[in-house]
């Protein structure tokens, strides 16, 4: 695949992934978010830890120059998340799978 298509496509991930997980993580800090979180009895620091850490990381991300930073901070959060749903016996990670492969990928490339 010649240069400009990676670059293309690769700047197409990034913006989708920016844009997606800045609109997931501002509605999981949404008050109604702290009720459905409560179920898990994780302390709701986590959830504005792990809230925070996407919103910051997907704006970064969103940035040419800070995309890496970004994608890095993305990765951690999910892999955070990841481990989170694991412990508590909710196997449905796929998703986030996919998010922190997505965000390897531009970390690899912009990095």
């Amino acid at each position: 695949m010649s240069e400009p298509r990676v670059k293309a496509a690769l700047t197409g991930l990034r913006w989708t992934l920016g844009v997606v997980i800045l609109i997931e993580a501002a509605l999981f800090l949404m008050p109604g978010a702290r009720h459905d979180f409560s179920r898990t009895h994780m302390p709701d620091v986590l959830r504005l830890l792990l809230g925070w850490g996407e919103i910051i990381g997907s704006v970064l991300l969103l940035m040419p120059r800070t995309a890496a930073r970004g994608a890095w901070i993305l990765i951690g959060a999910f892999v955070l998340a990841i481990i989170v749903h694991l412990l508590h016996g909710m196997p449905n990670v796929g998703t986030l799978a996919i998010y922190a492969a997505a965000a390897w990928a531009v970390a690899i490339r912009e990095g």
